[in-house]
């Protein structure tokens, strides 16, 4: 029996994060330090095998809200049955004839829940990378973002951007342009994988216990940006931009201006979103070591850069003393 194991691995914000979801730029980085992992094997029924995040058992009624707000009220299945939908969708459209051929699959994660890391993204994409293999169905590069973020938006309802995506298909560090006009013409954006080795020394600092809702902290600026605030607008502009400005720094070797833009990226968007206290305490607790620091996602996790090992064995050691681990991303 063939048996297809796939990837995906987690994702950070370097810069630009959140204007991907307004026509924005950003640069954002693959973190191999997690993964979500999908296995698929021909089978004589479709098979959608629940996984330790989809548990229905519980040692206490503590032990299920705990799970309940870790995991939701459905884990992860919910993500893999609409991946599963989504790309039968897109065979139908593309009259592609799939074969009359069932499949078991499961998946598995480790990239930590709830803290911006691009989780849920991670377990569709991995789903839908064993579905093209088992198939054997090849999805252009390009294209295969926007279907993994119709699984999302248009499956479950779930708010969301390109930006994950994209960085979990292409891997390593790209940059990434959401030019609306190009967007209607081509159906994506620009998409420039950037050499990894131009970037300084990075850290990630993430929550250990439970974080938020990504959702809590999108507020309401959909609705403020669309009703045409001029501030936020204004706010959206300047993020998208700081990504341009960044990726011209890396090109340059100019480290000490990524440092500066990745800052200016967190206090343009605290400008405008009401932040937990705990996640702005991250970034702070960062700065006053001399890191720059800047949410990595949508709260929970904040990425920055750092001078030498100095540095960053105190800020492991700072981060550790709030209940936060702190890891070096691996890019390649």
């Amino acid at each position: 029996m063939k048996i297809i194991k796939t990837r995906a691995y987690a994702r950070a914000g370097l810069i630009g994060n959140p204007s991907d979801g307004y026509h924005g730029k950003t640069i954002s980085l693959i973190v191999k330090n997690f993964a979500a992992e999908a296995v698929i094997y021909e089978w004589p029924e479709l098979e959608i095998i629940p996984t330790r995040q989809d548990q229905c058992r519980f040692d206490s009624l503590d032990d299920l809200l705990r799970d309940g707000k870790l995991n939701g009220y459905y884990g992860g299945m919910r993500l893999v049955r609409a991946a599963i939908k989504r790309f039968a969708d897109y065979c139908r459209a593309q009259e592609i004839d799939l074969p009359a051929q069932n499949f078991s699959i499961r998946y598995d994660s480790n990239i930590p829940r709830q803290v911006g890391l691009a989780g849920s993204s991670a377990i569709i994409t991995a789903t839908i990378r064993a579905l093209c293999a088992f198939y054997e169905v090849a999805i252009p590069r390009e294209v295969l973002p926007g279907l993994i973020l119709s699984v999302e938006t248009e499956e479950i309802g779930i708010a969301a951007g390109l930006q994950d995506r994209v960085a979990q298909v292409y891997e390593g560090l790209v940059y990434m342009d959401f030019d609306r006009e190009h967007m209607r013409t081509h159906g994506h954006g620009r998409y420039e994988p950037l050499d990894p080795g131009l970037l300084p020394p990075v850290y990630i600092a993430y929550q250990q216990d439970l974080a938020e809702l990504s959702d809590v902290f999108h507020n309401n600026i959909r609705q403020r940006y669309e009703s045409g605030e001029r501030k936020v607008i204004e706010a959206i502009a300047l993020i998208a931009d700081l990504a341009r400005q960044g990726r011209e720094a890396l090109l340059a070797g100019d480290h000490e201006r990524l440092a500066r833009l990745m800052d200016l990226n967190f206090d343009t968007r605290r400008g405008i979103y009401n932040l937990s206290p705990r996640h702005i305490r991250m970034v702070e607790l960062a700065r006053g070591l001399g890191a720059s620091a800047k949410f990595a996602g949508s709260g929970g996790s904040v990425i920055g850069t750092y001078r030498d090992e100095e540095m960053f064995r105190r800020l492991k050691r700072a981060f550790e003393a709030e209940r936060c681990a702190v890891i070096k991303p691996q890019i390649l």
